[in-house]
């Protein structure tokens, strides 16, 4: 196994990226490898990485490797095993006279930013490269990139693992468990408040939470908005996005990745439809994935979906290809 392993973070100079730099280091999320960082970020804000590097020198870290920042992808990108995706346009900023509030805004702002690093991945990454989109809205600039890179080895992922998270965390409190004893949390279709959650195939001590719970109306009036508007939520009660749970979400769909998946669970995240569970062919959506010995990922395609579960996956496979539709001249 290679005792290195490359990693390169875009909007590093941001919140999320500031709790999620620190912790690519510490022996947890590669465990003994030595990871060589690249930080990138806009002209306009690059030189704020100095102080980031500094940090990071500061605090000692065995297993720090090389680390560097730029404001050049295409430098950044070669011979890279993994793209931490951070960076983008987020809703609510002031953008050449307009402030961003529509998702569809955020498409054509965000859109052009995945071409180019998409063909930088494509062209510059490793063959195996694994690529995690974070910066929303996430399913479509991952189908952005992945169409630009044009390297079907490459393995582009959107991250749903936070609404998994944020999943887990209701139930377990819905249940009075830990969070560790909820598995099998599968967020089905994209990264936004059409998302599904599937409470049926969740599971506690091998039971279905819809059976523990055994109560459809908490589940799709208490249970599932709370859980698709939990970015609003944080954002109305701190006054910004989600940086610490985020990066925590980056952080675990990273080691999710980088170990087996345990037999009888899986993981969250969103990855180009080949069909499976009746997504057209090329959407990137929310799927159970798992994780094989060979390090290759995998949608786990055996999951039994309830009427209800169907109805509200369809409303997220719909947005979805709306979102693809409103793009297409990037694709």
């Amino acid at each position: 196994m290679n005792s290195r392993v490359k990693v390169v973070v875009t909007g590093a100079a941001g919140q999320i990226a500031y709790s999620l730099i620190p912790r690519l280091l510490d022996g947890k999320t590669f465990g003994d490898k030595t990871v060589d960082l690249v930080l990138v970020e806009i002209p306009q804000v690059v030189d704020k990485l100095e102080g980031v590097v500094m940090e990071l020198e500061d605090s000692s870290f065995e297993h720090m490797g090389v680390v560097s920042y730029t404001d050049n992808f295409e430098e950044a990108a070669r011979d890279a095993d993994w793209f931490l995706l951070v960076g983008s346009i987020p809703r609510g900023i002031v953008y050449e006279g307009k402030k961003i509030e529509e998702r569809s805004d955020l498409l054509k702002i965000n859109g052009g930013i995945f071409v180019a690093q998409g063909e930088a991945i494509g062209k510059y990454g490793k063959a195996n490269a694994k690529v995690l989109v974070v910066g929303n809205p996430a399913n479509t600039n991952a189908l952005i990139g992945k169409k630009s890179s044009g390297v079907n080895t490459q393995l582009w992922m959107a991250m749903t693992m936070l609404d998994s998270s944020r999943a887990k965390s209701v139930i377990s409190k819905k249940l009075g468990c830990s969070i560790v004893d909820v598995k099998k949390m599968i967020i089905w279709g994209n990264h936004s408040p059409t998302m599904y959650p599937d409470v049926e195939n969740a599971q506690v001590g091998n039971k279905s939470v819809g059976v523990i719970v055994d109560d459809m109306d908490w589940v799709e009036n208490e249970f599932l908005p709370t859980v698709q508007q939990r970015g609003k939520a944080v954002i109305d009660a701190r006054g910004a996005s989600s940086a610490t749970s985020a990066a925590k979400a980056a952080l675990d769909t990273v080691i999710a990745c980088e170990k087996p998946t345990k037999a009888g669970d899986c993981f969250s995240a969103a990855v180009a439809s080949d069909g499976a569970y009746d997504v057209p062919e090329g959407l990137i959506c929310g799927y159970p994935l798992m994780t094989m010995e060979d390090g290759s990922v995998e949608i786990i395609r055996d999951i039994a979906l309830s009427e209800f579960a169907k109805s509200k996956f369809a409303l997220s496979i719909a947005e979805l290809e709306s979102e693809r539709d409103a793009v297409k001249h990037l694709l």
